[in-house]
């Protein structure tokens, strides 16, 4: 039986081609795309992060926050998640956050601007009829008769606190309807943001451990070195820092301002709430009640101001030698320009929330720079010895 063989001659025109031979160098660079698919994707990722933090930036501020927040209650939650289900100890952390810590913030702030309105009546009445310069102040030996001038230049005549406050801000002391639309304004922004804030804490409490896990993987594909004891420490700092500072400057707060009013100090409840802002810094404190104790002495109240001022250094000395390191553990401690640079930094930039964001950055910022000062200096010795001097 004869077998057909298939042809050997060369193929018939309009066939296709045998795409499987090499190409040469010269071909290849021809074919070569304009973008590569590795760019494309690159460019890709850079345009949805750029969009991403165009669209959610109003969201960074709240984060931040209760990324800060869940790492300080970490060791807590993890305590709560093995004796409950993540779902209910997240519930369970929430809800004593926003009883003992929120509410109790809300209500100083409500009551510190019912307080406010008696300044405002008493600025809105000076303006109105002038005042005269307080005795004490007067009596003040060497700068008395200094401030009884300036006090008349300024408050002694009918308008002249409403010529000084048009002169430094551009608007007429009566003007309150601006003034409440911009404070209503802010508090419903602040609203919003501690929402969003709850929310997010919520998400870190119950989803901890899958974000943690992931947080992990990537640190360790980037820094295989390092990533172990940064980990550890990056937790430990933020943790030290919110206990340290923020808890303290609250308890501080309540304790000296129980003592104003105590001591007869008016408007106690806005001097609490400023000395606990003072509190964040350090040495704030002490400024605060020390000169709320001069002035109760200056105003005729010896006893009281005595009192006061013995009650925020016994306040004082219990703090820093008992309850701080009980609740602290050994914190990282900051020196006192991060610490005023990062309280300043943090409010200009993010409002209230930068007092508690800008501590805990400047607080990494430092951990991480005496962690690369530990590495540097355990690394002399086995330098030296692999360098040897002829």
């Amino acid at each position: 039986m004869t077998q057909t063989l298939p042809p050997t001659g060369p193929e018939p025109t309009g066939q296709t081609p045998d795409t499987s031979a090499p190409l040469s160098a010269a071909d290849r660079h021809a074919r070569r795309p304009l973008i590569t698919d590795q760019a494309a994707v690159r460019w890709l990722l850079l345009a949805l992060l750029a969009a991403s933090v165009y669209f959610f930036h109003g969201f960074i501020v709240p984060v931040l926050a209760a990324t800060i927040i869940a790492f300080a209650a970490w060791p807590l939650r993890q305590h709560l998640v093995y004796r409950m289900n993540s779902l209910l100890a997240a519930t369970l952390l929430v809800l004593t956050l926003v009883c003992f810590i929120v509410l109790p913030i809300l209500l100083a702030i409500l009551y510190t601007i019912h307080e406010s309105r008696e300044w405002i009546n008493w600025m809105i009445t000076i303006n109105a009829t002038g005042a005269p310069t307080p005795q004490w102040l007067a009596d003040l030996p060497y700068v008395g008769p200094a401030i009884d001038e300036r006090w008349q230049e300024a408050l002694g005549q009918p308008g002249n606190l409403g010529q000084l406050v048009q002169l430094f801000s551009g608007s007429n002391i009566g003007n309150i309807y601006r003034w409440a639309l911009s404070t209503g304004y802010s508090a419903f922004h602040l609203f919003l943001n501690l929402v969003f804030m709850l929310v997010a804490l919520f998400v870190f409490f119950h989803d901890g451990d899958h974000i943690v896990a992931q947080i992990d993987r990537v640190g360790r594909r980037i820094l295989p070195d390092r990533w172990d004891r940064l980990s550890r420490v990056a937790p430990m700092t933020i943790s030290s820092t919110v206990t340290g500072m923020t808890l303290i400057a609250i308890g501080e707060g309540i304790v000296l301002g129980i003592a104003y009013w105590l001591a007869g100090v008016p408007s106690p409840a806005t001097f609490g709430l400023i000395t606990g802002l003072l509190a964040l810094i350090p040495g704030g404190a002490p400024l605060s009640f020390s000169l709320i104790s001069l002035y109760l002495v200056a105003s005729g109240s010896p006893i009281a101001g005595l009192a006061l001022f013995i009650w925020g250094a016994v306040e004082l000395f219990i703090v820093d030698k008992t309850i701080r390191p009980w609740l602290v553990g050994g914190p990282v401690r900051l020196p006192f320009l991060p610490t005023f640079f990062g309280l300043i930094g943090g409010i200009k930039t993010m409002g209230i929330v930068g007092l508690f964001v800008g501590p805990v950055l400047m607080a990494l910022l430092i951990s991480i720079w005496r962690e690369w000062q530990r590495e540097i200096t355990e690394g002399e010795p086995r330098r030296a010895a692999r360098n040897p001097d002829p």
